[in-house]
């Protein structure tokens, strides 16, 4: 009996043990040709095939086999992905860099080993490349990522075969470490299936703590060169000036990024051209705060997984740090629609064993704008951003990020300390942050919580905000002189079986406090969400309480809900709505607001997307009548005759019923071409129409009509330098 229970005890671990999936990879001396057409050295790799359902059937086996290879040579990781089908079911869409759609496979890698990190690399079986960076445990995504990589596929009667190369110079990594991170993902359209390599639970979703090893043969990466990739960038901009005369500037910039290691990159930016391609949506607002727009410019976004704060959550939304430093008042857009240029920016950004470091510097030209047909100006500006981030305990972070922005006449910047602790299945996130604005400082706090059981779960958020607290030159936290908190829980069902896939009921409280009204509000919340397996759902909740705005007391009470359908390859589409008694800060008084919207794509041809938000606004009076309705839509298509080609046309336009005519319209045109990795092609046409105050050249004020505020065209070339 008591070596029985020695067995079972040594047994145990070695069970456990076995669980974690392991591949071998191993080291070739030959070239691989990335043709979709599998070479004779394939036959030297492991392969696998023992794929998981996460959706629709989580656990279940997959309905159509994949087999997935990996092969090394001194220079390169290659992936060889199988995937059996029947022709008439999968999806050939074709796609540009980062937007495709239809069937895909993808492999990821931890190349630091950390459990919250990792590169995935995804091609569609029409040979679209996607890539991005897994973040916080896979919790969130920064598809600003791009890497210099290659792929192809092959569509064969019995399904097809994607093919990838990817330069270990491409990428960061450990060269220490005798393996990485690896996991593998296949979306079946179709079928609505998503299977991967390793298993996960439903209630967490993927997790880059649960991936396998990939363990290397008798081989260590380490490349070792230049690694400089320089991009010259060519600018041609017409911008309409008025009466038919347009205003001509050619340009030139240079991008340069430099990686002295594989774990140190350099990124500077001279002279760069930051016009947006797409003007921003419209967004209706009747709050007291601004509104958030978020940052599309290519220089901001890439690389910036170190400085972003703890505890962003892309999935469930529920709690989302304050954003202290906020890339759009850099360069930023003045009163009369021009912007403010940047001479020069540099990034610098790496790790260091447990560390994770970057600093960011910009310095912007001092220019003159109209406002209220006064002429201003605006002082040159120099902008820093310092982040240094450690991992404790694991799959758990802490950092400190220090920025400001100096001009002749303003200073302006912050201290933050902020970090995250995780597990599987919760997290825990805080942020702790002291401005200063020439001699005054203020204090703000935010924290924030989830736990994702698999029958229940629970999410708590606050945050707190002093009246001095003023990140106004550099940051995005509007809410001076507030606190709340949000509490959250209910229990949840997963279906193995059957139409239904998951349903929650929840309900909370919401408590805040406004200095400008010296009063609490506090409300109610009670909520259903149902997910069916055919990839559709809904959600509606319903909230009372009490609250007061500018000195008025009132029983608040709202109304929301959703629903999202993704039920076949060709259609996506979204509506929402909902009621509330509310305070309207635009029309100074208490009323109702109502809000209905929709946004639908379909794709008739692999080649063609087509689609559109549409909205509607409707304010009420103190009387409840209709005090008038706000119309907004943004129909679109998208054309892309081959990979790597796509042009896209949209035309953004305000109705109001009380003027009963168009208060702005917005139309773009934008080819974009991306001929080589990293090297594009553009060209982009946008004008903007609206009602505003509009001026003779006597300054005499015109009457009211429809007449053109912007218009512009940019070509834009870029083109990448690899040594």
């Amino acid at each position: 009996m008591n070596r029985l229970i020695i067995i079972f005890l040594i047994l145990i671990p070695l069970t456990l043990i076995s669980a974690e999936k392991s591949f071998q990879l191993k080291k070739i001396n030959g070239t691989l040709n990335i043709d979709g057409v599998i070479d004779p050295l394939w036959s030297e790799a492991d392969s696998l095939s023992d794929f998981i359902q996460f959706q629709p059937y989580n656990g279940k086996t997959p309905t159509q086999k994949t087999t997935a290879k990996c092969l090394t040579t001194e220079d390169a990781l290659y992936c060889l992905m199988v995937c059996v089908d029947d022709k008439t079911s999968y999806q050939l869409n074709t796609g540009v860099l980062d937007n495709y759609g239809g069937d895909m496979v993808s492999i990821m890698l931890d190349t630091f080993g950390d459990k919250r990190t990792a590169y995935k690399f995804a091609v569609n079986a029409a040979g679209v490349r996607g890539d991005c960076r897994l973040l916080d445990d896979a919790r969130n995504r920064d598809y600003s990522w791009d890497g210099v990589w290659f792929a192809t596929s092959k569509v064969y009667d019995w399904g097809y075969i994607v093919e990838m190369e990817i330069p270990y110079r491409s990428i960061q990594y450990n060269e220490q470490l005798s393996e990485w991170g690896l996991d593998f993902d296949r979306w079946i359209p179709a079928a609505t299936e998503d299977i991967y390599w390793c298993n996960y639970e439903e209630n967490e979703g993927q997790r880059i703590s649960k991936f396998g090893k990939m363990v290397f043969d008798n081989f260590k990466p380490s490349v070792k060169g230049l690694n400089l990739e320089i991009y010259p960038v060519g600018i041609a901009k017409a911008t309409y000036l008025h009466d038919n005369k347009y205003k001509v500037d050619p340009n030139a910039g240079i991008d340069i990024f430099y990686n002295p290691s594989q774990k140190l990159t350099f990124q500077l930016t001279g002279n760069p051209d930051f016009a947006q391609i797409e003007a921003d949506p419209f967004e209706f607002n009747i709050s007291r705060y601004e509104t958030y727009f978020s940052e599309r410019r290519p220089f901001f976004t890439e690389g910036n997984e170190v400085f972003s704060p703890s505890g962003r959550q892309r999935n469930s939304g529920f709690y989302q740090p304050m954003e202290l430093f906020y890339s759009r008042r850099i360069g930023k857009k003045l009163p009369d629609g021009s912007e403010v240029p940047l001479i020069a920016g540099s990034k610098v950004f790496g790790r260091l064993e447990d560390f994770e470091y970057g600093g960011f510097v910009a310095m912007t030209d001092e220019t003159e704008y109209k406002k209220d047909e006064i002429y201003q100006k605006e002082n040159k500006a120099y902008f820093g951003l310092g982040r240094i981030k450690k991992q404790i305990l694991e799959n758990s972070s802490l950092g400190i990020l220090v920025a400001a922005k100096h001009s002749a006449n303003d200073d302006n910047g912050f201290i933050d300390i902020d970090g995250a602790f995780r597990g599987s299945d919760w997290q825990f996130a805080y942020q702790l942050a002291e401005s200063f604005n020439d001699k005054q400082g203020g204090f703000a706090a935010s924290a924030g919580g989830t736990i994702t059981k698999e029958s229940w779960f629970t999410g708590i958020k606050g945050r707190t905000i002093t009246q001095n607290f003023n990140v106004d030159q550099i940051g995005f936290v509007p809410w001076k002189g507030t606190a709340q908190l949000v509490a959250l829980s209910g229990p949840r069902w997963y279906y193995k079986e059957g139409t239904i896939r998951e349903i929650m009921i929840y309900g909370g409280g919401f408590y805040g406090y406004e200095d400008a009204d010296n009063a609490p509000d506090f409300s109610g919340l009670i909520g259903y969400n149902m997910q069916f397996r055919s990839n559709w759902g809904f959600e509606i909740n319903f909230n009372q309480g009490k609250s007061k705005d500018n000195g008025v007391k009132y029983n608040s009470t709202s109304v929301n809900f959703s629903t999202w359908f993704h039920t076949s390859p060709k259609w996506n589409g979204n509506i929402w709505g909902g009621y509330e008694k509310t305070y309207n800060f635009y029309r100074g008084y208490l009323s109702y607001y109502s809000w209905l919207g929709s946004e639908f794509s379909w794709r008739p041809f692999n080649i063609l997307g087509i689609g559109s938000s549409i909205n509607m606004f409707i304010e009420g009076d103190p009387n409840n009548n209709i005090q008038d309705i706000t119309y907004n839509t943004r129909p679109y298509f998208s054309f892309t005759p081959i990979n790597d080609l796509n042009i896209r046309c949209y035309f953004d336009n305000v109705f109001v019923r009380s003027t009963d005519r168009f208060q702005q319209l917005i139309a773009g045109f934008l080819l974009s071409y991306n001929f080589l990795p990293k090297s594009w092609i553009y060209l982009a046409l946008n004008e903007i129409q609206d009602r505003g105050d509009e001026f003779d050249s006597g300054l005499n004020l015109l009457p009211n009509r429809m007449h053109t505020t912007s218009r512009a065209g940019v070509l834009k070339v870029k083109y990448l330098y690899y040594f």
